[in-house]
């Protein structure tokens, strides 16, 4: 197991999204730096949809280029649709991010396209990644969204997981994430399903996971993940997020507790926890009307914890 995790912030994308408030993009630029300067390394800043349909994603490729302006940082995006991978090649995004619901009827309702019309996406957007200079190509993730069963349909079975997993690497995806997107699974499931998907595609093209904590057990199936090699955790400042298309599914991970869980048994996130919590004031200041989760911020570090100076981002 490794000795240091890396923590993907997607509270400015997922978080966001959910919140009936829309947050200012100034405001948004200057909680996305004190994330950075508290020792996040990967934030998804937003995703390329229409401001149509998610408002608070406006301004996603303002967020973009000022985001890399913060020396060190991955920029990550969610990019529905080839339109969306444009945009996002066009602000500078490092990755990127495709959406497949393993559940059909989700992704039907959630991105308005069948199983064969997201893996032609991501071919399309696979290609124009490619045609990019050498050194400015961004990372393309697939994501198995409602990979541990759906609202609509309930559990998917592991065949077809197993099959559009293939069928993403085929489409020349980088690697594929595993998203628990309406908080159904258990540390078992967890464990089962990162074998069977790292079997079938190798464990070097499976890394991540999107994890929910709605059922309460997010920090429970991220350390699962961990013991089975997983190295990188989707996490959301104050537990903001969820999924508008999976009713009842609310609540990412903690940013704040999934860095002092594995703070304290010794694995290095990178992450400063005090200037991590600092950056709450921006988000209650901002969002006034939104509840802000987590039980490290509301019960303070232990007594006489003590955590090992962070590095600078280079």
């Amino acid at each position: 197991m490794s000795s240091k995790v890396l923590i993907s912030e997607v509270g400015p994308r997922d978080g966001l999204q959910n919140c009936k408030a829309i947050m200012p993009t100034a405001e948004k630029e200057r909680w996305i730096r004190a994330l950075y300067d508290a020792g996040i390394e990967e934030i998804e800043v937003g995703s390329f949809v229409s401001p149509k349909l998610l408002p608070q994603m406006a301004d996603t490729g303002e967020i973009v280029r000022f985001a890399k302006t913060l020396p060190g940082l991955t920029v990550a995006v969610l990019v529905p649709n080839m339109k969306g991978a444009q945009l996002a090649i066009e602000a500078g995004a490092d990755k990127l991010t495709i959406p497949l619901s393993v559940s059909e009827t989700h992704s039907i309702k959630n991105i308005r396209r069948t199983h064969d019309q997201v893996i032609e996406e991501a071919q399309n957007i696979a290609a124009l990644v490619a045609e990019q200079p050498e050194g400015a190509r961004p990372h393309l993730e697939g994501s198995l969204s409602t990979a541990f069963g759906c609202t609509i349909e309930g559990a998917i079975p592991e065949a077809v997981i197993l099959k559009l997993a293939t069928r993403l690497m085929g489409a020349g995806c980088d690697e594929v994430g595993l998203s628990d997107t309406t908080g159904y699974a258990d540390p078992a499931s967890i464990r089962q399903l990162i074998r069977s998907v790292r079997a079938e595609v190798g464990a070097e093209n499976l890394t991540g996971v999107h994890l929910h904590n709605t059922r309460g057990l997010g920090l429970a199936n991220a350390l699962a993940a961990y013991e089975e090699g997983i190295t990188t955790f989707d996490a959301s400042q104050a537990g903001l997020g969820g999924c508008p298309t999976s009713p009842g599914a609310s609540g990412n991970i903690v940013t704040e507790d999934i860095v002092f869980m594995f703070e304290s048994m010794g694995i290095s996130t990178g992450v400063d926890l005090e200037a991590l919590m600092s950056c709450r004031e921006i988000l209650a200041a901002s969002l006034p009307d939104e509840e802000l989760y987590g039980f490290t911020p509301h019960a303070g570090l232990p007594l006489g914890f003590k955590q090992e100076p962070v590095a600078a981002i280079s």
